[in-house]
């Protein structure tokens, strides 16, 4: 009788403890379905929020305790993340912070331990991609698995560098360089900190042990005073959300795909992709604000003082009003996935300087960084317009600076507002364009809509491509003629 009562009650127990996941997910469900988003979505969003809590506790209850208590605080509090939005599925980082470590110590500082890291950390991630790829955007785990890929990476070239002998290491690589031997505590509470393993920022090893280590804060042996400047990024990421959340029902990517949207005049739909490409980055702009407050209010954020004021942007993912008002393109890129890009300039960029050609060196990383994204063709297409892009700007840019007419031209002070209004033009019409393809994923998408407005971004850069080098001749003095001149 005893196991059988014993067995009734374990039998209430998982019962109401399924109920109580299934009143939990139907409310998120009604949540969700309220507020116009997707269960996922909600869930991440909940998730990047509840980075504030876990920082004030941080904040006063463990900033200078023990190491191993940090970890594990960090370790537990990001696989609780996981499991919230992903489940099981959490076993798939695991794993690859579990092998990573045994890579470490059993491979030591060596090349063959930098190239297996990149090698199965990148296949594996690129495996992800391709067993759950569907034709749409979806939150998944290799969300948060992309951001962990490129830590692992760093974290094994950092420890390589570790090994090396100081005076053959630049400035740069002598920053990061691990010395120590890290244990797989350490490499966990790296890899999960709250903050940041969901979508961002990036930081090195190094930088998160001084903030274990009760290094980053502007006050020594207190707790940073980091709550204002936390809360202002914090109330910046709110109106871009509350802006995406009003704008994202009448602004969207399928519209592009509707035959209303191709019986409109050739202007409205160059209009329409400008202003859904402006709109449709606030919903990254979001989440890498509210991380980065999350960040500066556990002082992961402190960059040291500047003119004697304590600076809070070591994880800036974001320079807002550079991203707002810079009219070109190579500024939206500086301003915009800060901490991703300084990544890949300092271990693909600058590591791959034998080859060179930074032209090359440059579309290299581009092509990784479309590979990272995920294995759609609408990722090579865009990061390819970027490449081209790009160019085609420093050209002008050189044409401009070096051609005594155009010069003189553009130094006009009345016509600066008219230059303005059309290099914002062209400038956010052209990003749009490059983030349909981004965003479209498939070539049967993105090759639809380009084929609606012509391939206007690909004839007009192409064609300056092109043409650029003879203006270039023509509207430049060569050196004996300005020799001359003078």
């Amino acid at each position: 009788m005893a196991s059988a009562a014993e067995g009734d009650v374990g039998s209430v127990a998982e019962l109401a403890t399924v109920l109580r996941w299934g009143f939990q997910e139907l409310s998120l469900n009604k949540l969700a379905a309220s507020l116009g988003a997707t269960e996922q979505a909600l869930r991440l969003i909940i998730s990047i929020f509840l980075g504030y809590p876990l920082a004030l506790f941080y904040r006063h209850y463990l900033f200078y305790k023990d190491s191993y208590l940090i970890h594990l605080f960090h370790t537990f509090t990001g696989l609780s993340i996981m499991y919230f939005n992903f489940g099981n599925q959490l076993y798939h980082s695991l794993l690859c912070v579990v092998l990573q470590f045994l890579i470490l110590r059993l491979m030591g500082r060596t090349i063959t331990a930098v190239l297996t890291t990149f090698c199965f950390q990148m296949a594996y991630l690129l495996a992800g991609y391709y067993y759950t790829a569907t034709g749409n955007y979806d939150i998944k785990w290799t969300m948060p698995h992309c951001v962990l890929t490129l830590k692992l990476i760093g974290l094994a070239v950092d420890y390589f560098d570790g090994g090396k002998e100081q005076n053959s290491l630049s400035s740069e690589q002598q920053k990061y360089a691990i010395r120590g031997v890290p244990s797989l505590l350490e490499v966990a509470g790296f890899s999960y900190f709250y903050g940041a393993f969901l979508v961002g920022p990036q930081f090195s090893m190094n930088h998160y042990m001084k903030l274990v280590q009760g290094q980053l804060t502007d006050i020594p042996g207190k707790i940073p005073n980091s709550t204002k400047p936390a809360l202002k990024r914090l109330s910046l990421g709110l109106v871009y959300l509350v802006g995406y959340t009003l704008l994202s029902p009448h602004i969207t990517e399928e519209y592009f795909l509707t035959e209303d949207y191709d019986s409109r005049p050739f202007w409205f739909r160059c209009m329409y992709m400008l202003v859904w490409g402006k709109f449709v980055l606030y919903k990254y702009v979001t989440c890498w604000l509210v991380t980065e407050g999350v960040c500066i209010l556990t002082g992961l954020g402190f960059n040291n003082f500047e003119n004697g004021k304590a600076k809070w942007d070591a994880c800036a993912n974001m320079k807002v009003w550079l991203f707002e008002t810079n009219p070109r393109f190579t500024g939206t890129i500086a301003s915009f996935n800060i901490n991703t890009n300084a990544w890949v300039a300092r271990y693909i960029f600058k590591r791959l300087k034998f080859l060179g050609n930074k032209e090359l060196s440059q579309g290299l990383s581009l092509l990784f960084l479309a590979l990272w994204h995920g294995l759609h063709s609408g990722y090579l297409i865009c990061f390819q317009m970027e490449f081209l892009i790009v160019i085609v700007e420093r050209q002008a840019a050189s044409l401009i600076r070096e051609s005594p007419t155009l010069s003189n031209l553009a130094s006009i002070t009345v016509l600066q507002p008219f230059y303005y209004l059309v290099q914002q033009t062209i400038h956010w019409l052209f990003m749009g364009y490059s983030m349909t393809a981004f965003c479209l994923f498939t070539w049967d998408k993105w090759l639809k809509v380009y084929k609606s407005i012509y391939f206007l971004g690909h004839v007009f850069f192409l064609s300056l491509l092109f043409i650029l080098p003879y203006v270039h001749k023509a509207m430049v003095p060569r050196k004996e003629k300005l020799k001359k001149m003078e």
